[in-house]
């Protein structure tokens, strides 16, 4: 932690990152079920790469990846982007453990805004003492 408000800022940054994965999670939970012709790209879920700052205390977004893989085939042969074989793709997300991550990603968001909460008023009761 640098300087006198370190706690704060990097619960802060523990917080915005919580958000941006709920925020992805959100996203990919909404697409679960989206289906595709087999010519086209599926829909791949996102997932955030984070990593510890360099310079501070925290951590920060490094960049947003896709699901890899083949993805699922499911025969719907009334499906208007059903091929010659009834086939369309579906999404690649991983339902049950995405629900998953959505648990951990809002409690990593609500514990780092305790703390947020923890420091500022641990900050007040050190300059209600100088009173």
């Amino acid at each position: 932690m640098n300087g006198p408000f370190g706690a704060i800022r990097t619960a802060a940054s523990g917080a915005s990152m919580a958000s941006a994965w709920m925020d992805l999670i959100g996203h990919n939970l909404a697409n679960a079920n989206t289906l595709t012709s087999t010519d086209e790209e599926p829909f791949r879920a996102k997932y955030l790469v984070v990593q510890e700052r360099a310079e501070a205390a925290g951590v920060e977004l490094r960049e947003v990846v896709s699901a890899s893989g083949d993805a699922p085939l499911v025969f719907d042969p009334t499906n208007p982007l059903a091929d010659e074989d009834g086939l369309v793709q579906g999404a690649m997300v991983d339902t049950v453990g995405t629900m998953s991550d959505m648990i951990i990603a809002s409690r990593h968001y609500q514990l780092n805004l305790q703390v947020v909460k923890a420091a500022e008023e641990a900050y007040q009761s050190a300059l209600d003492i100088g009173r």
